[in-house]
């Protein structure tokens, strides 16, 4: 049963959520306060974190910077953001702070089963694009190595290679734009794809995602921009 950590300093809101979330195989753990809910992150074991955006000690934003920051089981544990202001700003500063998805308070529970399901499916399978092709283990290209069975990314720098801390998300991206080097994909479809649903109108996290990739990346100029079009991976494949 996967457990999900959520916190919020609205003792209200873990009961009843606790009791529908159940429903769908998942366990809710509850924290009310920052330094409690880091004090389980660093005692027990979960496979997501719904975080607030506006918490006492410091804010859900902050909190997320220092989370991915943190040690490497933290920088790639799936994030989903609550916030009450569900603003175009909030949901930018999130996407751009490592946050794998967001939802706008008050949400249906429905909806967040069905975002936490979709995150922790590309959690659990980062690499169902390739995987279900049957290629390689590592996918090599000019400058970036791929390992499958490791779910590393390194870059090559001069003599040397270097590992890439990548979220899930990130990562995820990556092996979409890997699976056919060249290829334009849109950003529709890099939303249904991540999401594992239908696009919304709300595209600009692709954009964010992007850049976010991009900087990881540096200094291998990666991913191209085509404008109106989307994004393709532009390295060359090697044998």
């Amino acid at each position: 049963m996967p457990r999900i950590l959520l916190i919020d300093d609205d003792e209200a809101l873990a009961p009843p959520l606790a009791q529908y979330l159940a429903r769908f195989d998942f366990e809710l753990v509850a924290a009310v306060r920052p330094s409690e809910g880091l004090q389980r992150l660093q005692t027990e074991s979960f496979d997501a974190l719904i975080l607030d955006g506006m918490l006492p000690e410091v804010d859900g934003f902050e909190f997320c910077k220092r989370l991915r920051a943190g040690n490497e089981a933290w920088r790639h544990l799936p994030v989903l953001m609550l916030s009450a202001r569900g603003d175009l700003t909030d949901r930018v500063v999130g996407l751009e702070l490592g946050a794998d998805d967001y939802l706008a308070k008050p949400f249906e529970p429905r909806e967040l089963a069905a975002r936490l399901q979709s995150l922790l499916r590309r959690a659990l399978q980062p690499s169902r694009g390739l995987a279900a092709q049957g290629t390689a283990k590592l996918k090599r290209f000019d400058g970036l190595n791929i390992d499958l069975d490791r779910r590393e990314v390194r870059v090559a720098n001069e003599a040397r290679e270097a590992t890439v801390d990548l979220t899930s998300t990130e990562y995820e991206l990556l092996l979409m734009l890997a699976t056919q080097p060249g290829k334009v994909f849109g950003r529709d479809e890099i939303l249904n794809h991540l999401r594992g649903q239908e696009a919304d109108l709300y595209t600009r996290s692709v954009d964010i995602l992007v850049s976010r990739l991009r900087k990881k990346l540096a200094p291998l100029d990666a991913v191209k921009t085509l404008r109106n079009a989307g994004y393709c991976l532009a390295l060359a494949p090697r044998a």
